[in-house]
């Protein structure tokens, strides 16, 4: 059994200008300005940045990845693994506070909550990044990480999703749940694979 380990990380601030673009607004008034400092005020306070994750040798049985933790056929994370001689497997949460924040806006400030939404969803990035730069920062020298591919995309299919809960213990690590539709709760939350890399190295074939 692979050790999981958790994080609680440190965040830059938000960004305004990305935050604007998730919210589908190329441009910002003055009262939209006035809106999004209000929202990151009072939500900003409520967040909780954890993160936690486990990492797996990785290998090929010919269309087979055998991922330590599942056994998928994906010709998309194959390709994006090509290379790796291992994976970290995590899950990021901004906790369930936004969600409330948001759900209580939607009915007395649809604009509040469009806002919120956005907020979150540029949060929920900067958290996988502060992330993906600690990890990196921690490789021996000569290895990298590759892109953070998420589960549903591409070919690799949504159900995996069961599997990497399970091997990271998700709900009693970071409060993170997941329900009959794989729908997860916290709704800003992220599960996803970064191969590892190492100069000469590429997937282990089975004999």
């Amino acid at each position: 059994m692979n050790t999981v380990y958790t994080l609680t990380l440190h965040v830059p601030a938000p960004d305004r200008g990305e935050i604007l673009r998730y919210a589908g607004m190329k441009q910002s008034a003055a009262e939209v300005d006035k809106m999004l400092g209000e929202c990151i005020a009072e939500a900003e306070k409520r967040l909780v940045y954890k993160v936690c994750y486990t990492e797996y040798a990785i290998k090929t049985d010919g269309d087979c990845l055998r991922l330590g933790f599942a056994d998928v056929t994906s010709q998309s994370l194959k390709k994006n693994l090509a290379g790796c001689r291992a994976i970290l497997v995590f899950a990021a949460t901004l906790g369930l506070s936004l969600d409330r924040l948001i759900a209580r806006y939607g009915s007395v400030s649809p604009a509040k909550a469009l806002l919120l939404q956005a907020f979150g969803a540029e949060r929920i990035e900067a958290l996988c990044d502060s992330f993906c730069e600690r990890m990196q920062a921690a490789l021996p020298q000569g290895q990298t990480l590759k892109p953070r591919f998420s589960l549903g995309y591409g070919d690799l299919p949504l159900a995996v999703q069961t599997d990497l809960f399970r091997a990271l213990d998700c709900p009693r690590k970071i409060g993170l749940t997941l329900n009959q539709s794989l729908m997860m709760s916290p709704s800003k939350s992220v599960t996803a694979i970064i191969g590892i890399t190492e100069k000469g190295t590429a997937l282990r074939k089975t004999s």
